[in-house]
């Protein structure tokens, strides 16, 4: 979906947005996103979900600077109940 209409795109098709516009990918939808030409703000939005076993990376990074904590959370992410919640 690319601004809310159907679109059909190619295993390794480019989509090419113009500011302002969106695409709307689904649960196991591969992709990755790159700025052309100059500096961009990308947003993500996503469902609940769990970083620790839903995201997949091609190549290996660090999901989160490391932080010492020195008050509790005041939200936790789903993969911080275990450690928060025992």
């Amino acid at each position: 979906m690319c601004d809310g209409i159907p679109v059909r795109y190619e295993p390794g098709q480019q989509l090419r947005l113009r500011p302002g516009e969106s695409v709307t990918l689904l649960p196991g939808d591969w992709h990755a996103f790159w700025a052309e030409g100059g500096p961009v703000l990308i947003g993500e939005v996503s469902t609940v979900n769990d970083d620790e076993t839903d995201n997949v990376f091609r190549d290996p990074i660090g999901r989160f600077a490391e932080v010492e904590e020195d008050e509790p959370p005041y939200r936790l992410l789903v993969s911080d109940y275990r450690t928060w919640l025992g």
